[in-house]
């Protein structure tokens, strides 16, 4: 049974950070590209970060300068580090493997920045 069990959100003035956790289970972490995504209220699902198996990196235009996507195959984790939050960047956080055909996806933690 494939789990993907993000960690790491809240309640974070403008300004601060926070990082954000995904630990997987049931899949071979290594071989899967692993996202990042968000959806705010309202509004559909987008990607944030992405990395792949070789470590290449994509942000979106939004958050480049202020997110990192890091990835550790020994934990079977990957990590957001959010750096500088805004109020806009209040979503929930869902995290994703993938590895055609498949992908999963995770429960998503709550950020919500506001002062």
């Amino acid at each position: 049974q494939v789990q993907l069990v993000e960690s790491g959100g809240g309640l974070v003035q403008p300004g601060g950070s926070l990082r954000l956790s995904c630990a997987a289970s049931g899949i071979i972490f290594s071989i899967h590209v692993m996202g990042w995504y968000r959806q705010a209220p309202g509004k559909q699902r987008e990607l944030v970060a992405s990395i792949t198996t070789g470590g290449t990196t994509n942000y979106a235009e939004s958050v480049k300068s202020r997110f990192t996507i890091s990835r550790d195959n020994a934990k079977n984790t990957v990590y957001l580090q959010m750096n500088g939050l805004k109020p806009e960047d209040t979503a929930v956080y869902y995290c994703k493997a993938g590895r055609f055909p498949s992908s999963y996806w995770g429960q998503g933690t709550q950020v919500t920045v506001s002062s």
